[in-house]
């Protein structure tokens, strides 16, 4: 199949081509859209914490309510945008957000306070943190500080009592599919059903994955089936799946061994993936609740030792140990 060609002028990422730009263009966070309206028409707005999942919108939704609260020309002026996993550490702090935060708008006529954005900001030293609470109680006056990050835990509490929290939770597959076809129809996609099925199910409620897969499968296939994109996010396929499962519940050990190393092997599916699957698989059988949570505690053990660098082949025949367990546990005395 042709790879079909992309114009220099069309060769922004989807991500950022239709990143929402307004408030109105946001899908999901109702509540918390209403509530930040609210807090900048009263010009009230508090220091903010926006966390959750990553492409759940907490930038575009920060970036939008600031757009519309300064106006597209004055916006620069007004905000300063930072990556803090790129610029995380202590100097950052006492330079460059500091200056910004000392300075006020000498000509400004309706008082607005300024706003720094600090985005991936988990990713910033301890000291960069303490430093940063002294200045947001510094300049609290005239600046407000929006904070945003996937793990809140990292957050050192001195900043969070600071600051007000907004929890953005993964997207619904209704909210994801009314963009997903908008920009499918934009681009003059050639998507089947079962594809948008696919990419919803493997987005997880993540916009930015949405689009990126939709974007890479569109340039990897002239048509954009579930098949296909199965094939170009690299997850295993569902038919695929079914193969391992019924190898691993009916089979002997080794054969189900066998069965499972083939497919990481031989498909180069990611062992972590096929957990995943199987997880899923498994919540949906006969086991009992009891023996159903000591099977998904061993499956976490495994995907604990999978992410510290564990070997696959033994890896897998944890798992496959593991199901063995459960089902011995099931067969009557």
């Amino acid at each position: 199949m042709t790879t079909p060609l992309v114009s220099p002028s069309n060769s922004l990422p989807w991500v950022e081509k239709y990143r929402p730009n307004t408030l109105s263009d946001l899908v999901a966070h109702t509540d918390i859209i209403s509530i930040l309206t609210r807090l900048t028409d009263a010009n009230k707005l508090p220091h903010l914490l926006l966390y959750g999942p990553p492409g759940t919108g907490k930038t575009s939704t920060i970036v939008a309510m600031a757009k519309k609260m300064y106006g597209a020309k004055a916006y620069k002026g007004y905000v300063l945008e930072l990556n803090a996993s790129d610029d995380r550490g202590i100097d950052v702090v006492r330079n460059q957000i500091k200056d910004f935060a000392s300075t006020t708008q000498l000509f400004s006529s309706n008082h607005l306070t300024k706003l720094i954005i600090l985005d991936e900001c988990d990713a910033m030293t301890s000291d960069a943190q303490f430093a940063l609470r002294r200045i947001i109680e510094k300049y609290s006056e005239h600046v407000r500080f929006c904070l945003i990050c996937n793990y809140v835990g990292k957050i050192i509490p001195a900043l969070q009592s600071r600051c007000t929290r907004f929890r953005f939770a993964p997207l619904e597959k209704e909210q994801i599919r009314s963009r997903l076809v908008e920009v499918a129809t934009a681009e003059k996609c050639d998507i089947t059903p079962d594809g948008i099925e696919a990419i919803l199910s493997l987005s997880s409620g993540d916009m930015r994955r949405v689009m990126n897969l939709l974007q890479s499968t569109h340039m990897s296939y002239s048509h954009i089936s579930s098949t296909n994109v199965y094939l170009t996010s690299g997850a295993p396929l569902p038919e695929n799946i079914n193969v391992i499962c019924k190898s691993v519940f009916n089979d002997n050990f080794n054969q189900a061994c066998e069965t499972l190393s083939k497919y990481v092997k031989e498909y180069g599916y990611a062992l972590t993936d096929i957990l995943t699957e199987l997880t899923e698989y498994i919540s949906a059988s006969s086991f009992p609740d009891e023996i159903l949570g000591v099977l998904l505690m061993d499956f976490a053990t495994i995907e604990a030792c999978l992410s510290k660098g564990g070997d696959d082949r033994l890896q897998g025949r944890a798992v496959v140990g593991a199901v063995f367990k459960a089902k011995g546990k099931m067969t009557p005395a």
